[in-house]
């Protein structure tokens, strides 16, 4: 198996599963029947999408290593995700389990407990890490209340949106007592940091998300910590452009070469889950 395997149904298409690592075709099939049970309980019928992040068994015994799951389903005409890190299986089970919670909520009701046992905090002091995913999104204009239904929906650990009143980036956080935080501009206490200011606010402070004002282009960006212990930054879609703008209209005269960047080549074959379990 390659390190990245894409298993599709020939039943339904839309029904993929993706694994990174050496996950058993029968912890597959596995997923694939769970999670068919559930958004069958549900009466849900539209794409899904699991991914399955088996340890690396160079790094030690794959059943005690931390097996990540997720799945992304669309019902009721709105999206869900779980995201879920355990030891071996238990991963899936606690994913499924999860995301069948979460479709049995009413729309409008946060179905996670705070804290969330299921999801233990990513806080962590360390040395500066690198920031190996950038995710330039077009922010959701919404109220802190509706974000905060996003936040609960994606399973997310902290949002990044627009806030329909201030017309401002602002985040909606589990943290605190009450569950559901909302952050706005330096007011609420967000910083204005630099880049790599905020990398390192974040792994010295043992923080497992950060919500900053970038000093560059005066627009609010979310740092997060993954479950490798890497980063991931957030920004809305046209940061960089005006950054850029920004860095022309003080050096007017310099000129910029152009660099292509090779696209990411394909993940995987597809292949059956019914063949791939026989």
């Amino acid at each position: 198996m390659g390190a990245f395997d894409v298993w599709s149904s020939g039943i339904d298409p839309d029904f993929v599963v993706t694994t990174h690592g050496p996950v058993p075709s029968g912890e597959v099939t596995r997923v694939a029947r769970g999670l068919g049970r559930v958004l069958r309980r549900h009466g849900a019928d539209g794409p899904v999408r699991a991914r399955l992040h088996w340890p690396d068994p160079d790094d030690g015994d794959p059943e005690a290593g931390t097996t990540l799951a997720q799945a992304s389903v669309r019902a009721l005409g709105k999206a869900f995700r779980v995201q879920v890190a355990g030891p071996g299986r238990f991963a899936a089970t606690f994913a499924l389990e999860r995301l069948d919670l979460r479709l049995g909520c009413p729309p409008d009701e946060l179905s996670r407990p705070w804290p969330d046992p299921a999801r233990p905090s990513l806080s962590a002091i360390t040395e500066p890490r690198p920031i190996v995913r950038r995710k330039d999104c077009r922010l959701q204009v919404a109220t802190p209340a509706a974000a905060a239904r996003v936040l609960d929906a994606m399973d997310y650990d902290a949002h990044l949106f627009i806030d329909a009143d201030t017309g401002s980036e602002a985040v909606v956080c589990w943290t605190g007592p009450l569950g559901v935080r909302t952050l706005g501009r330096p007011r609420d206490g967000v910083p204005v940091l630099l880049e790599d200011e905020a990398v390192a606010r974040l792994c010295l402070g043992g923080l497992p998300y950060l919500f900053f004002i970038d000093a560059d282009v005066r627009r609010g960006r979310l740092l997060y910590r993954r479950f490798d212990g890497d980063l991931a930054l957030v920004a809305a879609a046209g940061s960089e452009d005006r950054a850029r703008d920004r860095e022309r209209a003080r050096q007017p005269r310099v000129i910029s070469s152009c660099v292509r960047r090779a696209l990411p080549s394909a993940a995987g074959a597809a292949r059956a889950i019914t063949e791939k379990s026989a």
